[in-house]
């Protein structure tokens, strides 16, 4: 049987996830940025063991990533088989390991609200329960040794507000941006002692801009000085801000309305106290790109053996 708007009526886990009425009125719902549809594809039988939803901007470190989740939960995949993209499009790029599915979000609020609307209808659709969704990347670190690991407990806008503000149909829909405490917790207990790299909560601020809207001097336009500049940024720091990134607040404000459990764990490439350009070498900055992998993994991995008992 096909997975449709029927199975999401059905849906009792309690998990909320997509809450638009319309779509129960859709005899078919057109995942388009994936090439995946609820006629086409049968995305209960696809889809329906998903228990952890783990996405990041670039979808080449989302294959990596979902290599190593591979090896890191012992699955084989069977002869002549390769992991491959599930999606048929060139905008997203999206990879199952068992109960871990793993997506791309590209940069920016936009990209990663588009990604989330279509991925949170398909597991709807799926019929998936107690999910945990968890946003891995970069970010600018204040404070903070270049290549630490921060897990985000509020994600704030420039304002230091714990709100997302959205426009719809020329009013502002308000929604709430805090992260999942107790998981933020268990996140940070997944340090080892083997570990090259600090782990700290803290509060993220997200921004719609990479230059201007990060306070960066090096953009193609600066209306303001680097005393400016270092005013705002250890204002931040003082408000107990750590790091800076640009999907965080979408992405916790669309985990809240659809009632999702999710964490955000992102590795600072430098400290904006100290500079504005990444300088450090490709090579340590991939590795330094696999903590936060890390670190998700060892929460996943604990998580599935507990259930396997």
């Amino acid at each position: 049987m096909e997975a449709s708007q029927e199975g999401m009526a059905n849906n009792s886990s309690g998990s909320a996830m997509a809450t638009n009425p319309h779509l129960l009125q859709m005899e078919e719902d057109v995942l388009y940025h994936f090439g995946l549809s609820t006629k086409k594809n049968n995305l209960q039988a696809m889809f329906g063991e998903v228990k952890f939803v783990c996405t990041g901007g670039s979808s080449a470190r989302m294959e990596v990533f979902a290599k190593f989740m591979l090896e890191e939960l012992h699955m084989h995949l069977p002869a002549g088989m390769a992991l491959c993209n599930i999606c048929s499009t060139d905008r997203y790029a999206m990879y199952k390991v068992g109960p871990v599915l793993v997506v791309s979000h590209g940069m920016g609020m936009p990209s990663i609200s588009i990604m989330l609307h279509e991925v949170i209808k398909l597991l709807e659709y799926a019929q998936c329960k107690d999910l945990t969704f968890f946003r891995i990347g970069t970010c600018g670190g204040l404070g903070l040794k270049p290549g630490s690991v921060v897990v985000t407990e509020t994600a704030v806008d420039y304002k230091f507000e714990p709100v997302f503000e959205l426009q719809a149909l020329g009013k502002i829909i308000s929604t709430p941006t805090n992260l999942n405490k107790d998981l933020a917790q268990d996140l940070l207990s997944c340090s080892d002692q083997s570990d090259e790299f600090d782990i700290v909560v803290g509060n993220t601020m997200c921004t719609n801009d990479f230059y201007e809207g990060q306070g960066r001097l090096d953009g193609a336009f600066c209306d303001y000085t680097e005393q400016d500049k270092m005013n705002y940024l250890h204002e931040l720091y003082n408000v107990g801000i750590r790091n800076i990134e640009m999907e965080s607040l979408c992405f916790a404000s669309m985990m809240n309305r659809a009632g999702i459990k999710a964490g955000v764990v992102c590795v600072t490439i430098l400290d904006r106290l100290k500079g504005d350009q990444v300088v450090t070498p490709k090579e340590e900055l991939r590795r330094w790109e696999e903590r936060p992998q890390t670190v998700v993994a060892r929460y996943i991995k604990g998580t599935f053996e507990k259930k396997l008992k």
